[in-house]
């Protein structure tokens, strides 16, 4: 572990055990505009931003605007659902104070819109770990475009083949791959067999015995 200088974190999956959630929030919403959509695939549809997700269940059906209300209204519905269980992943607040210790830099690359990271690091008092946030709003293309890790990269001034990325997402395992950079697999949301990728480090379901080592 101690080749890597900084260390990238998706955020939902991967810090907080929380795409259930996200997933109950939009087969709800989804149905209710008419999609009739099962709850499998609104979890294989979980991914990228909001405004993305909706133009490939509805194709051409929404303008900005109504894209924009819609994505506010799943995350109210998203927050005031997850808001009881808000906490890290087991391990994680440990390895954070660690590596903060430690003076290693660490960003935060995730596919979700500023509300929503803003709920969780404020929530929990934590964004003063991190040195660079790259949000949904920052990029034109999301994962598994490296758009968003590459990003990261360059705020913290450092090369993608010294970062380490943590992920639970296919996608996002892409992502950072696609960016050039090694990743760990959080599986709170897909099974270890799911993933196929070469730059994947290892696998773990929380944080517990995870080291900088």
């Amino acid at each position: 572990m101690n080749q890597y200088k900084a260390f990238l974190f998706d955020l939902n999956g991967t810090m907080i055990d929380d795409m259930d959630y996200h997933i109950k929030a939009w087969y709800r919403i989804l149905n209710e505009l008419g999609a009739e959509i099962s709850t499998e695939r609104t979890k294989e549809e979980c991914y990228g931003k909001n405004h993305e997700l909706l133009d490939r269940v509805f194709p051409g059906r929404f303008s900005v605007e109504e894209k924009n209300q819609m994505s506010i209204e799943k995350e109210k519905q998203y927050q005031q659902e997850f808001k009881p269980h808000l906490k890290l992943l087991p391990g994680l607040p440990e390895v954070l104070e660690d590596y903060h210790r430690k003076g290693i830099k660490m960003a935060i690359g995730s596919a979700a819109i500023m509300f929503n990271i803003d709920f969780v690091l404020d929530g929990l008092g934590i964004r003063h770990y991190f040195h660079a946030i790259v949000s949904a709003d920052d990029v034109v293309s999301s994962k598994p475009d490296p758009e968003t890790y590459l990003k990261c990269a360059e705020l913290l001034h450092t090369s993608p083949s010294d970062c380490l990325v943590f992920e639970d997402a296919p996608k996002g395992v892409d992502a950072a791959a696609n960016a050039g950079m090694d990743c760990f697999v959080l599986t709170t949301m897909h099974h270890k067999n799911e993933f196929a990728q070469s730059n994947i480090i290892g696998f773990a379901s929380d944080f517990e015995k995870f080291s900088l080592g």
